[in-house]
């Protein structure tokens, strides 16, 4: 009896992170994005990662940048991606995409850059304080060039962008702008004298 116990317990062991393990799966729609050339200071809206969940049971997800060792192109810095959502919960089979923002910096380098967008599950912490990757990933290839520039030309394609990203309020706040200073700009060389006066019998 105690050694069929001492099997189980054994089979139970090895077999128990597998099956824990079997629960839990993601995926990506995409397998490679390849973007065009950018300029430095701008802001590109890439093509959605789509996030899926392959598990057999639901879970959250997040999504990070991620670097392989070894490679030719230059690495693009963490701090040039937003994701939103930045964390997501999915059923099983289901699927969300996230949205990827490409900030560019005034002066960043020229060259090829590559990356890889990697969604992965996430383990949430009991005390409820954030949580931990579990271990599954899967991700997307990213290539991406970034045109030379002077950091004149980085600011001008980032007032491009913050227009093009606020649009039409953008250019509501601007016509404004403009507007009050010409009022402004009139008034000191226009006097305009209006009165009512009762007229004399």
């Amino acid at each position: 009896m105690w050694k069929f116990l001492k099997i189980g317990g054994l089979v139970l062991i090895v077999l128990l992170p597998a099956i824990v393990m079997a629960r839990i799966g993601v995926g990506v729609g995409n397998g490679k994005i390849q973007a065009g050339v950018y300029k430095a200071g701008a802001i590109h809206e890439l093509p959605a990662l789509p996030v899926i969940n392959t598990g057999d049971e639901g879970a959250d997800y997040g999504v990070s940048v991620e670097y392989h060792e070894g490679i030719p192109q230059l690495r693009p810095d963490r701090s040039w991606f937003s994701f939103k959502p930045e964390t997501l919960y999915l059923e099983p089979g289901k699927l969300q995409n996230v949205r990827v923002i490409l900030t560019l910096p005034v002066k960043t380098p020229p060259g090829d850059y590559f990356c890889y967008l990697e969604a992965h599950p996430i383990s949430k912490r009991v005390d409820g304080a954030g949580g931990t990757s579990i271990g599954v990933a899967a991700a997307t290839r990213l290539y991406f060039s970034v045109a030379p520039a002077n950091i004149f030309q980085g600011l001008y394609y980032r007032v491009v962008s913050l227009f093009a990203r606020w649009a039409p309020w953008s250019w509501v706040i601007l016509s404004v702008i403009v507007l009050a200073s010409a009022i402004a700009f009139l008034r000191q060389f226009i006097s305009l004298d209006i009165g009512i006066s009762k007229r004399k019998k």
